[in-house]
C-alpha cells in the first residue's frame, strides 16, 4: 500500500507543480488577459458552463445530474478556476439522436460527448460546431493535464488535414477492451464438456446444452437459451467475424470498408451472419432477438442471464462481473448455487490457427466537442483539464477509500459494491472521467492487481481470464485520418437502421431464404450511400496514402 500511495502522491505532486512552473512563462500575459484569466488560471468573474451527461437509468444509484462525484466536480471547478458547472442529461442508448436533436435546437450543452464522428462532422459543415485549434494553441501551456492524460495524437488527432479546423478531441481509450464470448462453467462440468477451442467445438457445446435442457434446468427446461444475443447482432458477432477474417486483410481493405462500427462492409460479414442462421436454425439462439432495439429491450436479456436460462453469449469483456452485488455472476450464485458462473473463452482462431481480435486504434472512443452555442470554449477547456488531473480522475474512478474501495498491501484496488448516493452510474465513473476510458492508475502492475479486484464478490481467476482474453490477442487497427468523408454525413443513422434490419431479418429466416435476403439488402444498403462511401473511401486513401495496402 506504501509503495501504491508513493508513486500515486509522486504524479500527483509532478502534475501539481507543472502550472506554478510554467504558466507564468508558457502562457502570454497578452493570452491570458484576452480570456480573463489571472497567472492561476482563474476566471476574475463567475464562467458558467453545461457538461452533457449519459443517463443510464441505473436503478438504485443517484441520479447523474445530483450525486457526490457530481458535487466533487462543481467544488474543485469552483475553486480551481470560479468556473460553474451544470450537469444536462442525456439518454445513453439513443445519444447521438438525442445529441443530434439538441444541435439541431441551438440548446445542446456547453461541452458535449458522442461516439459518432458522423454528428460531429454533419454539424461542424453546418457552422454548429466550434472550432477549438485556436484556443488549445493559445493556451496549451495551461493544459498540461489534458495533454498529459489524453495525449498530443489524440488531442490534435481529428485536426482536418486540408483547413486545419479541430471540431473534437478524442477520450484516451486506455484499455482496448472489446467482446468477450462466455459459457456457463457449471454446465460444463455437469456435462463433463471441455471448454471450446475452435468454431465448431462451440457449436458442439450449444448442440450439448440444448439437447440435455432437462437435466440443466429441469422443469423450466423450456427456457433455456443455448446462445444469446440480442438486437445489436453487430456488437455480439465481433468475436465470430474476426476469425473467419482474411488473415490477409490490409490497412486499405478495413480503411475503405470501415465506415460501419460494426464491420458490416467487411468480407466475413456475410459468412459470419450464415453461421448465426444456422444456429438459429437449429434452434440454439434466443428466437425473440430480432424484435427488440436499444429502446425497447430495457433488462430483458440480463433478466435472463441472471435467472440462469442462457449457456452462452458474447457481450463486453468483463460484462458478467460488472455492476457490483447486482452483477450477472452474483445473481447466477444467489439464485442458483455457489458453483453458478460464466467463464470467458476464446474458440475462434482464424485461418492459420491464431485467435486475432480487431481492435479499434486509440482514436476510436468518445469525440469531446463544444457546439457553436459554447460561450465560454476556454472555461470548457479548462474543465477538460481539470477532468484529467490525476488525483481528481482518481477520486471520480474510486470514490472514497474504506466506503468505496480498498488499497491492498500489493497496491491492487479492491472496489466495494454500495448502492445509494456512492454508487456509481458507469464502471469507474467513465461518464465523468470523460477524457480517458479505462482505469488510469500509476503502473501496468497497479493495474492488473486491481482490476483483479474490480468486482464484488469475484474470485480474480474470471478476471485474468476475460483480461488475457482481450490483451493478448488483440492486433490495433491502424487509424487514419483523411479529413471528412462527405458521402457519410447524414446518413449514418439510416444505414445504421438498414443494418439492424439486414442482420435480423437473415438471421432469422429459413436456410434457404437467406443468401437472398442478405443479397438484397445488402444491395439496398449499397444503393442508399453505402457504395458512395466506398467510393469516396477509396479516392481518399489514395489521395493521402497513394497504392500502399499496409500503413505499418
Amino acid at each position: 500500500m506504501k509503495r501504491f500511495l508513493s508513486l500515486a502522491l509522486v504524479a500527483i505532486m509532478l502534475l501539481a507543480l507543472i502550472p506554478a512552473v510554467s504558466l507564468a512563462e508558457a502562457v502570454s500575459a497578452e493570452n491570458l488577459a484576452k480570456y480573463g484569466l489571472d497567472e492561476t488560471l482563474k476566471f476574475a468573474e463567475t464562467r458558467k458552463i453545461t457538461v452533457e451527461i449519459y443517463d443510464r437509468s441505473v436503478d438504485d444509484g443517484p441520479q447523474p445530474d445530483d450525486n457526490m462525484y457530481v458535487d466533487f466536480i462543481k467544488k474543485g471547478m469552483l475553486e480551481k478556476h470560479n468556473v460553474e458547472v451544470e450537469f444536462v442529461r442525456v439518454p445513453r442508448w439513443t445519444e447521438g439522436t438525442d445529441i443530434a436533436n439538441l444541435l439541431a435546437a441551438g440548446s445542446a450543452p456547453d461541452i458535449c460527448i458522442t461516439y459518432s464522428m458522423d454528428v460531429v462532422n454533419t454539424y461542424g459543415q453546418m457552422g454548429g460546431v466550434t472550432d477549438l485549434a485556436p484556443f488549445i494553441t493559445d493556451l496549451e501551456a495551461a493544459l498540461p493535464n489534458l495533454f498529459g492524460t489524453v495525449g498530443t495524437e489524440l488531442i490534435w488527432w481529428n485536426k482536418d488535414p486540408i483547413d486545419g479546423h479541430l471540431w473534437c478531441v478524442e477520450a484516451n481509450r486506455i484499455d482496448s477492451w472489446q467482446q468477450n464470448t462466455f459459457v456457463r462453467e457449471d454446465w460444463l462440468a455437469k456435462l463433463g464438456l471441455s471448454v471450446p477451442t475452435t468454431l465448431q467445438e462451440f457449436e458442439d457445446v450449444l448442440v450439448a446444452f440444448r439437447d440435455n435442457a432437462e437435466l440443466l434446468l429441469g422443469t423450466e427446461a423450456a427456457k433455456l437459451i443455448p446462445f444469446m444475443f440480442s438486437y445489436d447482432v453487430g456488437f455480439r458477432w465481433q468475436p465470430i467475424l474476426d476469425s473467419l477474417t482474411p488473415d490477409t486483410f490490409t490497412d486499405r481493405e478495413r480503411f475503405i470498408y470501415g465506415s460501419d462500427d460494426r464491420k458490416f462492409l467487411w468480407p466475413a460479414a456475410k459468412e459470419t451472419a450464415r453461421v448465426l442462421n444456422k444456429w438459429y436454425n437449429m434452434g440454439l439462439c434466443w428466437n425473440d432477438f430480432a424484435l427488440y432495439d436499444a429502446t425497447t429491450i430495457g433488462t430483458l436479456e440480463d433478466d435472463q442471464l441472471k435467472a440462469g436460462y442462457v449457456g452462452a453469449f458474447v457481450h463486453n469483456s468483463d460484462y458478467p462481473y460488472r455492476n457490483g452485488t447486482d452483477s450477472i455472476h452474483n445473481a447466477l450464485k444467489r439464485i442458483i448455487g455457489e458453483d453458478a458462473a460464466f467463464v470467458s473463452v476464446n474458440p475462434f482462431p482464424n485461418e492459420t490457427g491464431e485467435v486475432v481480435r480487431y481492435a479499434p486504434a486509440k482514436a476510436s472512443d468518445r469525440k469531446i466537442f463544444f457546439p457553436y452555442t459554447n460561450d465560454e470554449p476556454v472555461a470548457s477547456l479548462l474543465y477538460l483539464d481539470w477532468i484529467s488531473t490525476f488525483e481528481n480522475t482518481y477520486f471520480l474512478q474510486y470514490g472514497e477509500e474504506g466506503v468505496t474501495h480498498e488499497v491492498q498491501e500489493n497496491g491492487g484496488i479492491k472496489t466495494i459494491g454500495v448502492s445509494g448516493a456512492k454508487k456509481m452510474n458507469s464502471v469507474n465513473n467513465i461518464d465523468y472521467t470523460i477524457t480517458i476510458n479505462g482505469q488510469n492508475l500509476p503502473d501496468p502492475e497497479t493495474k492488473i492487481n486491481s482490476l483483479a479486484l474490480s468486482y464484488d464478490n469475484t474470485d480474480p481467476r474470471y478476471v485474468e481470464l476475460f483480461v488475457h482474453h482481450y490483451l493478448d490477442y488483440d492486433r490495433l487497427m491502424v487509424p487514419v485520418n483523411v479529413g471528412i468523408i462527405e458521402a457519410q454525413e447524414g446518413i449514418g443513422a439510416e444505414l445504421e437502421s438498414k443494418r439492424n434490419a439486414i442482420l435480423g431479418k437473415s438471421i432469422s429466416a429459413p436456410v434457404d431464404q437467406f443468401d437472398a435476403i442478405w443479397d438484397s439488402g445488402v444491395a439496398d444498403y449499397l444503393q442508399s450511400g453505402g457504395q458512395a462511401i466506398i467510393d469516396e473511401r477509396i479516392a481518399k486513401w489514395t489521395q493521402f496514402y497513394g497504392d500502399v495496402d499496409f500503413l505499418q
